[in-house]
């Protein structure tokens, strides 16, 4: 090769290598067929679990890293209080049940004292119509002489006093009647009584249940605080729960490499804890805004030095199942995650 093509061909491979690298370094970062980012870490939804009620710690059933399934027994509160609290509900409801029974009783008395005094009302107005007719049998005797004036003067009476009682039954009447409608509110009363009685009682016997604090989750105990004999208030953390059965890799990716990033695409991910080991996942989600926007206090771009910062955007990556591996993550632990985002995406 003369000395002249040496130079020709030498130019036209630099000529490449430039144009190749101007091309490289000019192309979209999320056109590469693999995105990764060593900004990834194992994370678990875990549980905080706290007392709702406040006392004394009796007893503690639990350790530090024990595995616990959902409705175990962890710990109890003293509960003498509350069983004393129970009692005291439970005697206000009797009461109510006592006093609903009562007013129930007289209602029924009253009742009978309404038809009592209707009796007695039907019974003046047959002896009325009675001292009616004599009346007028005397009144006609003695106006022709054959009775006397004693006698229509006795009978005139007798109707007074009839009329009299009439009116006097007919109150008494009157009154048994009015006498149901105070019962009736006097029963609505007791009644309201008694459901605000069964509503206390049902609340102590909650505030009772709650003295027994149950894993509300299946999953490992860490963060335990609690101790046999402390005070404990309400909301106050006493250990997590953490489902590691359910860890899931959170991958913060820049915002540049999101763009052929999406769900069901094939993800191989490397932990710093265990080398050598490769695990499995699929794109599970995106995050809907960027960690920044979620900020109390936002950063302020309009103004006149502004900076641009590239964001990063948290992807969801689920672990697949049946990997041996997968039962040493332990949440907070490091990752690589690599997406092949040229593989189909199928969740």
């Amino acid at each position: 090769m003369t000395l002249a093509k040496f130079r020709m061909a030498s130019a036209g491979v630099l000529m490449a290598l430039v144009l190749g690298g101007i091309f490289h370094f000019n192309r979209p970062e999320s056109d590469a067929a693999r995105q990764s980012t060593d900004d990834a870490y194992v994370q678990a939804d875990f549980t905080t679990v706290a007392p709702r009620v406040s006392g004394t710690m009796a007893k503690v059933l639990v350790e530090d890293n024990q595995r616990v399934k959902s409705g175990e027994l962890l710990a109890i509160l003293d509960d003498r209080d509350f069983i004393l609290a129970l009692d005291g509900a439970k005697a206000q409801v009797a009461s109510a049940e006592a006093s609903i029974a009562s007013i129930e009783a007289h209602l029924t008395l009253q009742e009978s004292n309404i038809r009592q005094a209707q009796a007695a009302v039907n019974a003046d107005d047959a002896a009325i119509r009675l001292a009616q007719a004599n009346q007028t049998r005397y009144r006609n005797l003695a106006a022709d002489g054959s009775g006397s004036v004693q006698a229509r003067e006795q009978a005139e009476s007798q109707l007074i006093i009839h009329q009299a009682n009439r009116r006097k039954n007919r109150a008494g009447w009157q009154a048994a009647r009015q006498r149901i409608d105070i019962l009736q509110a006097d029963l609505q009363k007791a009644k309201a009584v008694l459901a605000q009685a069964r509503t206390a009682r049902a609340a102590a016997e909650l505030n009772l249940s709650h003295t027994r604090i149950i894993a509300p989750i299946d999953g490992i105990v860490g963060q335990k605080s609690l101790r046999t004999g402390a005070f404990v208030h309400v909301g106050t953390p006493l250990l997590a729960i953490v489902p590691l059965d359910a860890v899931y890799i959170a991958a913060h990716f820049r915002e540049t490499q999101l763009a052929r990033i999406q769900p069901g695409q094939r993800v191989d991910i490397k932990i710093d804890a265990l080398p050598g080991a490769m695990l499995r996942g699929k794109v599970e989600s995106l995050e809907p805004a960027s960690g920044v926007s979620y900020s109390a206090i936002a950063p302020l771009n309009a103004t006149g030095n502004f900076t641009k910062i590239t964001r990063r955007f948290r992807v969801r990556i689920r672990i697949d199942p049946g990997q041996p591996a997968a039962e040493r993550l332990r949440a907070g632990m490091s990752a690589q995650p690599e997406i092949h985002v040229g593989s189909a995406g199928h969740a």
